[in-house]
């Protein structure tokens, strides 16, 4: 055998032995890929908790740093503290200033303007109000809507609903979260309040709300237990026998807390017994403080069931505060915002957002592929119906093709950088009456917000405009809308075009033939 066959021969044989090897490596590889297990998902979801409400401040000052206010040394959150240290808080984050459409708009990715559940939900009757749009969606989500869990579930997540529904009407299929993708479904049912908060009053069961009694929880009626206490033990356990299953998890944990009734939890009473606050506001502190040992029970938990690094928690409100402190529309029950739940000012949508791996770990696969950075703000613009593309892309699953999703992924945000192609606007639409404020939309875009009243009222300053500068005016005390003409027709334009583009339904006249559009100034 000649030298340079010998030769060839080696070097066809390296070359094999190195594919080999190469093809070992890719296989190897994508074995272990295959062993990343998903990410674990939480939100937890707290009712009527605004931005104010919270020991942890969101708020800054003059140099963008986080500044305290008496609010935030009148409310105890150590488990909001403690997830806020591991993770990023958002400063400008909004929901709908009511419950339901938040809701929806969760689980769909929708804006409210487009899902057209625009006002909180009536279970027994269609309240739309006198002037309101009269094909709103009141019956909620329906059995063959897209939602973020029924995506979920189809991906291998359990998923599980705790708490607080309010996804649609008695006798409509959004009254059922199981209808909705859900595999479990603890306490949720189409209303919004619980008709008690006591075990010993079975939550409403027998009483004046018992058409409000929460559901699936009788192994505690008529024992000395908190509502909220109930459905976190409900939590764990579910979430104990989903990790001895081996099943990846999204977990709703939507609290009933810190919606009224105010009753006081006993656990937390003597905290704010000798404050100056009227007894609603020491009760609804209560709730606040139960709320957040929940938060810091199912953190617990997850780091016990071994889980922790790699679950993710989005922690947000539903709307604006309702603290029972101070007028509607005033600077009182989120100080130094101006008004509360269901306003069209600052305090009335502007909600806590904190998102952070339960246990952080820079060795973790899936958090080398979204490192949320510790103690960290987020200034820019987000939104509740940014949490379904943001989860979506966390799980690395994709919507339907041409279903429409508002809201844009927060993931480079969640890394503590700025995203330029993340939209800083918001659109928030309520064509409905008797509330807080009537007849209102709302659209921000950076440092500019405009609010046009569909029917002006003395709330209204008796004006359809009001135009706000935040960056100078961030407590909404100086309505620009005489002084700056070319500012305020700039954004009802900008308000009109987005309301087309959403397809959005628009009360109507009290004869209820037409609809009543924006006019511009």
């Amino acid at each position: 055998m000649s030298s340079h066959l010998i030769r060839s021969l080696r070097l066809a044989v390296i070359f094999c032995l190195a594919l080999f090897l190469s093809v070992t490596s890719l296989q190897a590889a994508r074995f272990q890929n295959q062993q990343v297990k998903p990410p674990n998902i939480v939100v937890f979801l707290v009712d009527d908790m605004g931005v104010m409400d919270t020991s942890v401040p969101f708020l800054t000052d003059s140099k963008g740093q986080p500044k305290r206010y008496p609010l935030n040394d009148y409310y105890i959150t150590p488990s909001m503290e403690r997830l806020a240290k591991q993770g990023i808080r958002f400063n400008h984050f909004y929901a709908m200033s009511v419950c339901s459409p938040t809701r929806i708009s969760i689980m769909s990715g929708q804006n409210a303007a487009r899902h057209h559940a625009t006002n909180w939900i009536n279970p027994q009757k269609n309240n739309a109000g006198p002037q309101g749009p009269p094909d709103w969606n009141w019956a909620g989500l329906k059995k063959d809507d897209v939602t973020l869990p029924r995506l979920l579930e189809k991906a291998g997540y359990r998923t599980i609903h705790v708490g607080k529904g309010h996804f649609g009407a008695d006798g409509f299929p959004g009254a059922e979260p199981l209808n909705l993708g859900f595999d479990v479904n603890i306490a949720g049912s189409s209303f919004g309040a619980p008709g008690s908060y006591h075990g010993m009053k079975k939550f409403g069961l027998g009483t004046r709300r018992a058409h409000q009694a929460v559901p699936h929880l009788e192994k505690y009626h008529d024992t000395d237990i908190f509502l909220t206490e109930a459905l976190t033990i409900e939590a764990n356990a579910t979430l104990a026998e989903t990790v001895k299953a081996d099943q990846p998890f999204f977990l709703y944990m939507a609290h009933y807390a810190v919606h009224a009734p105010f009753d006081s939890d006993p656990r937390f009473a003597d905290h704010y017994k000798d404050s100056d606050k009227p007894k609603n506001a020491q009760a609804f502190a209560t709730l606040i403080e139960g709320m957040d040992k929940s938060l810091g029970d199912i953190m617990n938990q997850l780091d016990q069931l071994g889980v922790a690094e790699n679950t993710l928690i989005f922690f947000l409100g539903d709307n604006g505060s309702d603290a029972p402190l101070g007028h509607q529309h005033a600077v009182a029950c989120a100080a130094p915002l101006r008004g509360k739940k269901g306003a069209h000012y600052e305090g009335g949508m502007r909600v806590p957002f904190i998102a952070a791996w339960a246990k952080p770990d820079p060795s973790n696969s899936n958090q080398k592929l979204l490192p949320i950075p510790q103690d960290a703000l987020q200034t820019q613009i987000a939104a509740v119906h940014d949490l379904f593309p943001t989860i979506l892309k966390v799980a690395d699953v994709k919507p339907p093709q041409g279903y429409i999703v508002d809201g844009q992924p927060l993931n480079q945000l969640l890394t503590g950088q700025p995203d330029k192609a993340h939209r800083d606007t918001f659109l928030m639409h309520y064509p409905h009456s008797p509330h807080r404020s009537n007849y209102f939309t709302v659209y921000r875009d950076g440092d500019w917000k405009v609010i046009y009243h569909y029917v002006p009222s003395k709330d209204s300053e008796d004006s359809h405009y009001q135009l706000y500068n935040l960056a100078k005016d961030p407590f909404e005390q100086h309505n620009l809308a005489v002084s700056e003409p070319k500012q305020l027709k700039r954004m009802m334009q900008a308000l009109m075009e987005s309301m087309e583009q959403h397809a959005a339904l628009y009360p109507v006249t009290k004869d209820g033939k037409q609809p009543l559009k924006p006019l511009m100034p």
